[in-house]
């Protein structure tokens, strides 16, 4: 295997396969760090290794785009669908209208009509992700389809009976949310034994005996398994994957306080290839284990690039590229790649895929201008020069670009350019001082 860099645009995705070097799938998910905690290990091992089992993991539709944490367990499916498992994609339209309890306070309830239509969004993510044929295809499933006929006298006497409260408020979130300020309401409260009921109703519908999810979800996850061992008498297992963190102790799956979302009107192609790009060296190889079909083989070279020659950046550039293309697909990943080159290389911006290229451009610091603005108030505007005389002096030093063009007139009106993006009221310029600093400036009026 070669660590060859995306920039040379001969990278094609690594294929969904597990990798044959381990015996089994069990032992793959453990090299690639995505076993914290199970119920039974020995159960688990077996479960997995015998094609034909019924696993679910569930999504809960509290935000129109799934994120990267929804990624980790999205990939374990995939892992375990290509080992001959069966897989239940749980989109929740029940537990979405009451909330998984977190950390600080309540969450904002949202309407039935908002939950109903974040439903079918996840839902049209995670198809892209899964097979949806074969004989192992994903099956999607709604938690509403058997809440709402139930009554609540019947929630009641069927479900609830079998939990006791000493030991649901046990649970790690239940007993944070107690000892807060904020405390917990009855409706956040129930959200475990609703979970339960899921986990009993597929395995009812669907045979299904694994449930998997992040480990702060434990609580959760094994309120199921314990349901199912009451009522039904049988044995279910629970996988929890550990919560990402990065090396340094911040959060991991957020940039500038905002979170990396899956859907691209929410967090463009090029802000996703650049969160990745800009992955730790600590970071890189576990993200690589995690993120990406590639092998122990591959990855394992991509750790002694990191250690050999880090300043080349060759995992972070295929981690990004790989993850890019997972969820936007080859050839959007190589547009960014190519945009960015064009961007930062000082090349013709005018073939470049408009969204693409819009992209891009929307995580450039911003500035808006008059439509009598010269190109000396936008540089100054821009944040580039601190006075006109100052842009003034860089305009005559040809330093000063405008879409990637030298500019030789300081005077000249900004406006009188070809705009890189247009509309009724504005017009959108890629604006440079020397080769790094660059800045969107907007046309406005």
């Amino acid at each position: 295997m070669t660590a060859t860099s995306p920039a040379e645009g001969t990278l094609s995705p690594a294929p969904h396969a597990n990798d044959s070097s381990f015996a089994n799938v069990y032992e793959e998910l453990r090299w690639r760090g995505l076993m914290q905690v199970t119920t039974d290990e020995a159960a688990l091992e077996e479960f997995l290794s015998t094609p034909g089992g019924t696993f679910y993991c569930g999504f809960d539709p509290t935000a129109p785009s799934l994120h990267l944490g929804n990624l980790v367990q999205i990939l374990v499916m995939r892992r375990l669908q290509l080992a001959g498992l069966h897989p239940l994609a749980l989109v929740g339209g029940s537990t979405g209208l009451v909330g998984d309890p977190r950390q600080t306070a309540e969450r904002v309830l949202n309407s039935k009509e908002v939950v109903g239509e974040w439903v079918a969004k996840l839902r049209g993510q995670l198809e892209q992700f899964l097979d949806l044929e074969g004989s192992n295809r994903a099956v999607f499933v709604n938690n509403l389809d058997w809440t709402a006929p139930m009554s609540a006298i019947d929630f009641l006497r069927d479900v609830g009976k079998h939990f006791r409260v000493g030991t649901m408020i046990k649970k790690d979130i239940v007993a944070s949310r107690l000892n807060s300020d904020a405390g917990i309401s009855y409706t956040e409260f129930s959200y475990q034994v609703l979970q339960g009921m899921d986990y009993l109703e597929l395995f009812r519908r669907h045979g299904c005996r694994l449930q998997t999810g992040g480990s702060d979800q434990w609580g959760n996850l094994t309120s199921g398994t314990e349901l199912i061992r009451k009522v039904e008498g049988q044995t279910a297992h629970a996988l929890g994957t550990p919560l990402i963190t990065n090396s340094d102790g911040t959060k991991f799956g957020k940039s500038e306080g905002n979170a990396i979302w899956l859907d691209a009107s929410m967090c463009s192609p090029y802000r996703m290839y650049q969160f990745w790009l800009n992955t730790a060296d600590a970071d890189v190889v576990d993200r690589l284990k995690v993120f990406t079909f590639l092998t122990r083989e591959q990855i394992e070279e991509y750790g002694r690039a990191v250690e050999e020659r880090p300043f080349a950046r060759e995992a972070q550039k295929r981690l990004a590229f790989e993850v890019t293309s997972l969820v936007h697909g080859e050839e959007a990943a190589h547009q960014v790649i190519e945009a960015a080159g064009a961007l930062f290389g000082g090349k013709d911006l005018s073939a470049l895929d408009p969204e693409i290229l819009g992209g891009v451009l929307d995580e450039l610091p911003s500035a808006e201008v008059s439509p009598e603005a010269t190109v000396v108030d936008a540089l100054v505007a821009a944040g580039f020069a601190e006075s006109k005389t100052a842009a003034r002096r860089f305009v005559n030093d040809g330093a000063a670009s405008v879409n990637n063009e030298r500019v030789t007139d300081a005077e000249s009106l900004l406006s009188g350019e070809a705009p890189l993006r247009s509309g009724e009221q504005e017009a959108v310029y890629l604006v440079s001082r020397g080769k790094k600093n660059k800045a969107k400036v907007t046309v406005r009026g």
